[in-house]
């Protein structure tokens, strides 16, 4: 283990490595880029690095303080985010931050504070931490996560060191999966696409088995012939029973409208996220006009925001299968 083990990000891994061998850190990070891609990650990284008990600006991952901090366990490093039956970082959350940074460090070394997602704090819980970004308590590390800084107040952004991150390389992100997590270059390679760069969104592919179920939600789209409403009703009847199985699906849905609508405009078959599925993209790319591609993208988006908003469906999935049906 260690910072070199670290998969990609080298321009920020640099600028952290350097600074913390010089004694330099900054009070405030804010790690800006799209998530799953290893911002928390090299959050922990380097407050394992600080804590070592082993090796000095790095770190094992074997001694106490490394497995302390994997696993949120470490008294000296807090993770703040919503709690589980809340939806924002709230002011009462953030005071009791402030006062665990303003203790003593129990192991004599730097503390920090992780939170994440940073934009998840209400305006009041922001207006609090502008006094410990504005007079931070000595030896204490804030460092703020975000997909994106327009969240966040602009008194909070500009008192805080900004990183951008960016998803990794499509080659990189093969090279890993083939080397590390043991799968074939075709896994590897789809994946790869599918999840654009992120190897948080790979776990969860994993986890979810995303990679075979969209072979079935695949069959179920080519399905709806010109002009079958019935298909399309009885799809929608079968894909509405579970919510987060339906959002999983109108996840890949509008991956597979994506990929319709680049091989109907573009003709480029690199630029496919579903490289498996290129002739079956090939074929029902060339039935359906872009325009009415472009329809189904923005409407697959409307509905997983209708469903997450808890709107019927059932309802919500007929309306986007009966609009998928070929004309005749």
């Amino acid at each position: 283990m260690g910072l070199s083990e670290i998969v990609g990000h080298e321009k920020q891994l640099e600028t952290l490595s350097q600074s913390l061998l010089k004694g330099r850190l900054h009070h405030a990070y804010l790690f800006i880029g799209p998530d799953g891609i290893g911002k928390r990650t090299l959050a922990l990284a380097l407050a394992q690095a600080i804590h070592c008990a082993e090796l000095e600006s790095d770190f094992c991952g074997k001694c106490g303080a490394c497995r302390a901090i994997q696993t949120g366990n470490h008294a000296d490093v807090r993770v703040l985010a919503p709690l589980s039956n809340k939806k924002d970082i709230s002011i009462q959350q953030v005071r009791e931050l402030e006062k665990t940074l303003s203790l003593r460090s129990f192991s004599g070394r730097q503390k920090m504070a992780i939170i994440d997602p940073a934009t998840l704090m209400n305006w009041p819980a922001q207006n609090a931490l502008l006094k410990t970004l504005e007079e931070p308590p000595q030896g204490c590390i804030l460092i703020l996560i975000a997909s994106n800084a327009g969240g966040l107040l602009p008194t909070v952004r500009s008192r805080a060191l900004a990183l951008s991150f960016t998803p990794l390389p499509r080659r990189l992100m093969v090279s890993f999966l083939i080397s590390r997590r043991g799968k074939t270059r075709e896994q590897a390679e789809i994946l790869a696409a599918l999840t654009m760069g992120s190897l948080g969104a790979v776990s969860r592919f994993d986890k979810e088995k995303m990679i075979e179920k969209r072979l079935d939600w695949m069959k179920t789209l080519v399905s709806l012939r010109a002009g079958d409403y019935r298909a399309a009703l009885n799809a929608a009847e079968a894909l509405a029973g579970n919510r987060e199985e339906t959002l999983k699906f109108l996840e890949w849905a509008a991956l597979w409208y994506r990929d319709l609508l680049t091989f109907r405009v573009a003709h480029a078959p690199d630029k496919i996220l579903n490289m498996d599925m290129l002739p079956q993209i090939e074929e029902h790319s060339a039935r359906i006009e872009a325009d009415d591609l472009f329809s189904l993208l923005s409407k697959t988006g409307e509905a997983s925001q209708l469903i997450q908003r808890n709107l019927n469906r059932r309802m919500v999935i007929e309306d986007l299968l009966l609009r998928a049906v070929e004309r005749p």
